[in-house]
């Protein structure tokens, strides 16, 4: 019997790890539709970044009870799950609590100690999470953009960590009876005060015997891997995959000051080809080079953004942070820059599924630019910036915004009335406004 679970243990672990790298092989296919970037310069600044950012959780203290409650939920989840090791030797050896042997009795009670009280730390976290979001009306959180499936999914993922952290404890517990039973196979291993307090009396109370102690330990057990399993192939459906796309997405965020906005190389070259008086126009460009690649100004779909935008895409958390900062949206304009990145997302898995039903993408007739983000959308941001100083992770929506601007712009002549009056004056004038440059110093004689 014990070689079928170990057979059945190694299946399912092969299997789930399996899809898991074929989900992550998919994300990787799908960024790299976007256009290189090179974000490799200032390598300590941005290992720094990384650290202080994603690892140490620094922008999430600006809202500090949030910020305190994801970090329990984010540290005692990571930590907890250390405890894969030690799942996976014994599911495939058949041995029990196989850590104790490497870390001696003495260190082993500390650690499963320290799960514990960290797993205590997580359900608070998830249920105060669940309760703020579904009951409390942050705004944020409750706004029609999240309706349907981003709400189900943020209430999936809570549920799912609940889930996971009463099996953990309801394991620890019927363990620890087993232990104090003397029952063969369960040693004095490990310390368990917080399945000690509350589930051991719990189950005291109707005085189980050994034989039921032993399948709710088992079945807990298996509930616990499985739903690690399972919880791992769920994230690339969910927002969640920040847990995992938060470490590169700050590695590789802009790092220039903010409002710095990016020249196009295209433009660039035929600036320096104007002005440099030994240059030949006609001349063809060198083979391969860059020049001799045909340029789109600015983004119509995802193929014209780079490949940190589509990361920052499936990065996004929908924390709305970014939304409940930006003054377009808090002055009633349509602009959610939140959902600038989901609908980038979107359309960037209709791409994927595209490519894996035809081999490769077939022209479907859509577009990023007004099939997903409307141009009222776009002309009502700002470009303050306030969505990207909010964003936790160092996302930046505002660059998908100015690609797709640029575009309607230099592509499609498409901008605004008032938008092409100024160009316009600053043209024949030099100035914004509509009169003669030898009147501009007018106004100091009145």
């Amino acid at each position: 019997m014990q070689y079928i679970d170990n057979i059945i243990f190694l299946i399912l672990l092969v299997a789930g790890f399996g899809l898991f790298a074929k989900s992550l092989q998919k994300i990787y296919r799908n960024i790299r539709l976007g256009r290189e970037i090179n974000r490799s310069d200032n390598k300590p600044e941005r290992w720094e970044t990384m650290a202080r950012v994603a690892m140490g959780q620094s922008k999430m203290s600006a809202r500090p009870v949030a910020g305190i409650l994801h970090l329990f939920v984010y540290v005692g989840f990571v930590i907890i799950n250390i405890e894969l090791i030690e799942i996976i030797v014994d599911g495939i050896f058949g041995t029990h609590r196989f850590l104790a042997t490497i870390f001696g009795h003495t260190f082993y009670g500390f650690f499963t100690a320290t799960l514990e009280i960290l797993a205590l730390l997580v359900v608070i976290g998830v249920v105060t999470f669940f309760i703020r979001r579904n009951f409390y009306g942050v705004k944020r959180l409750t706004m029609k953009e999240l309706f349907g499936w981003p709400k189900n999914d943020a209430n999936w993922i809570l549920i799912i960590e609940f889930a996971l952290m009463m099996a953990f404890f309801k394991m620890n517990a019927s363990d620890f009876i087993l232990q104090t039973r003397g029952v063969e196979g369960f040693h004095h291993l490990g310390s368990f005060p917080i399945s000690e307090m509350i589930f051991v009396p719990f189950l005291e109370i109707f005085s189980f015997d050994n034989g039921f102690l032993i399948f709710t330990e088992k079945a807990a057990w298996w509930f616990h891997f499985v739903g690690i399993l399972f919880f791992m192939n769920y994230l690339y459906y969910s927002k969640h995959l920040h847990i995992i796309l938060a470490f590169p997405s700050t590695w590789f965020a802009n790092l220039d000051k903010k409002g710095k906005f990016n020249n196009l190389d295209s433009v660039t070259k035929e600036i320096k080809l104007m002005m440099d008086p030994n240059a030949d126009p006609y001349a063809a460009p060198a083979e391969g080079s860059e020049a001799d690649v045909p340029s789109k100004f600015g983004a119509e779909d995802i193929f014209d953004l780079n490949q940190v935008q589509l990361l920052n895409a499936y990065s996004c958390t929908e924390c709305g942070r970014c939304t409940s900062v930006c003054p377009a949206n808090i002055t009633g304009k349509k602009l959610s820059p939140r959902l600038i990145l989901m609908k980038t997302r979107d359309r960037l898995e209709e791409v994927g599924r595209n490519i894996d039903k035809n081999g490769s993408f077939v022209d479907d007739g859509k577009k990023l630019l007004n099939d997903y983000v409307t141009k009222e959308e776009l002309w009502a941001c700002t470009t303050c910036n306030a969505c990207t100083e909010a964003c936790p992770i160092l996302l930046d929506p505002l660059s998908i915004i100015f690609e797709m601007r640029r575009f309607l712009v230099m592509e499609q002549s498409a901008a605004p009335q008032e938008l092409n009056l100024m160009m316009t004056n600053v043209e024949n004038n030099a100035a914004p406004w509509q009169y003669n440059q030898a009147d501009r110093l007018n106004w100091a004689n009145d």
